[in-house]
């Protein structure tokens, strides 16, 4: 879905053009416990837009090319990245939540080719979309917190164009990508330490489209007023995907700061 897993694309473009690149690259829950807006009909919901800072390692394919390790730090990524959204929602009623959870990322750039004999210089354009829709029911819950077992869907979608400008291929293009969904299920959980201090998980497993799709963080936060609260963490997820030449097998991981918005 920070991503993200896109910028793995830009570096298997940049591999294929004879240069060495490297990338880094936001897909479930993560919906803090603070004081939350409960409506007449008995719903509360949450907003929260967060940041992933992920390093990627592993391997990857584009194009029909053979696979490229990567192994790169969250830092490669800023050279590249154009644009990068995340968030998380949550509607619950009672022991019941709808969650969800959407991340987008683009990243461009541009490399000039070795001898410049089919192109002089080509530049990558990836967009990666991965979205993670499910429900949830506690199993445990009192005042200080509840713990859910969550069930639901994560859809990836990827699409990565390469431009060539001079030399042969001068004006063409080539474009490749795919688009997957995976069934995940697994536990997240609240509990409240004081009247400001929580600490939140969750870790959801699964597959489908990939052969595995795995997600599991830990994080604390902090409430600052029934309004706003914030918190920082540490993610990781793996995925395992491949399709007629087209391939992610990728683990990413890093510190993970949100912030949560009640209304």
């Amino acid at each position: 879905m920070t991503h993200r897993i896109a910028a793995t694309i830009f570096c298997v473009g940049l591999c294929m053009l004879g240069q060495g690149a490297a990338a880094a690259d936001p897909a479930p829950v993560m919906t803090p416990e603070p004081q939350q807006v409960e409506t007449e009909s008995g719903w509360t919901f949450t907003f929260a837009p967060y940041f992933w800072a992920a390093g990627l390692s592993g391997d990857v394919a584009s194009f029909g090319l053979p696979a490229v390790h990567v192994d790169s730090s969250f830092s490669d990524l800023l050279d590249y990245l154009e644009f990068g959204a995340m968030a998380i929602g949550e509607a619950r009623y009672g022991r019941y939540s709808i969650v969800s959870d959407v991340m987008y990322s683009k990243i461009a750039g541009s490399a000039a080719t070795p001898r410049g004999i089919l192109a002089e210089e080509a530049e990558v354009d990836s967009e990666t979309f991965a979205g993670f829709l499910g429900v949830g029911y506690s199993v445990l819950e009192d005042s200080a917190g509840h713990l859910d077992l969550i069930g639901g869907i994560r859809v990836w979608s990827v699409d990565t164009t390469i431009s060539f400008s001079g030399g042969l291929l001068d004006g063409h293009s080539a474009s490749d990508g795919d688009t997957w969904v995976d069934g995940m299920g697994g536990v997240r959980g609240v509990y409240s330490i004081t009247p400001n201090f929580y600490v939140t998980g969750w870790g959801l497993v699964g597959g489908g489209g990939a052969d595995i799709d795995w997600d599991v963080a830990a994080a604390v936060g902090y409430k600052f007023n029934d309004t706003f609260s914030s918190l920082v963490g540490y993610r990781a997820l793996g995925v395992d995907y491949s399709n007629d030449g087209f391939e992610f097998d990728v683990i990413q991981q890093g510190p993970i700061i949100g912030l949560t918005i009640h209304f």
